[in-house]
């Protein structure tokens, strides 16, 4: 099956760990370029973009911010000015913020909080996409991944906030879908179980994890390479003609 990214550009959000890294090593193995963004580790940053190809222009660390206004479009620019494009946007970057703290209820978490998890997680990438989308418009093609996430189906105690920003991507891929579907352009979401990143694996209790894969019908987590793989076919020419779609990737959840 012919991917078809072989030099196209692909800018990958939130792209120094986890699931984002696993994304941008699989683009760059099916020929493209890689843009990948980081939020503060610049030479975290380089060194995987010297791994991917840097020498050979192959791939580029672009600082993306969330939370800061100038920062998508900056990105966006900076992408443009080196390769043109980018063909595919994966939105990937994350900022968990406005979690509720332990004893509080819905009720007592600040406005301004929640508010701020709203910008970061969504009116962020909403943003990068609107950037984006002249370029594929004009190219006639152009495929755009919303990474979502486990949250916004099955809920999670004090995330109500982050919960709806990632819900809100799904029912934004639908009706976005119907506005740039005939220039050529496809616009999808992933949503990953829980995946078995470094964040994850050091940050929550062996017994969490025990529990969690108890719950799935597999037996086990995702894998980010797993999730990749998704994202890498919905973001190619593989796909033809799947759009204003949500995919799980969760192993039956």
């Amino acid at each position: 099956m012919d991917s078809g990214l072989d030099g196209k550009v692909v800018l990958v959000t939130g792209a120094s760990s986890g699931i984002g890294l696993a994304a941008a090593r699989a683009f760059s193995a099916e020929g493209a370029k890689i843009a990948l963004t980081y939020a503060s580790d610049a030479d975290g940053a380089a060194r995987i973009a010297e791994e991917l190809g840097a020498a050979g222009d192959r791939a580029l660390a672009v600082r993306y911010r969330l939370g800061e206004p100038d920062s998508p479009a900056e990105a966006v620019e900076t992408v443009r000015r080196r390769w043109g494009g980018p063909d595919v946007l994966v939105a990937n970057a994350v900022r968990r913020t406005g979690r509720r703290a332990p004893g509080t209820r819905h009720e007592d978490v600040d406005p301004a909080a929640w508010r701020e998890a709203l910008e970061d997680n969504l009116a962020d990438t909403l943003r990068t996409v609107q950037l984006v989308l002249p370029h594929m418009r004009d190219a006639g093609w152009g495929r755009i991944v919303l990474v979502s996430s486990h949250v916004a189906h099955d809920g999670a105690r004090g995330q109500e906030f982050y919960a709806a920003a990632k819900a809100a991507l799904h029912g934004y891929s639908r009706s976005l879908a119907w506005d740039v579907s005939a220039d050529g352009i496809l616009v999808n979401s992933v949503c990953p179980g829980l995946t078995t990143t470094d964040g994850v694996l050091a940050n929550l209790p062996a017994g969490v994890l025990d529990r969690e894969r108890q719950r799935t019908p597999t037996g086990r987590l995702s894998t980010p390479g797993e999730i990749a793989n998704a994202i890498v076919f919905l973001g190619s020419a593989a796909n033809g003609h799947i759009t204003g779609e949500t995919l799980t990737v969760a192993g039956g959840r």
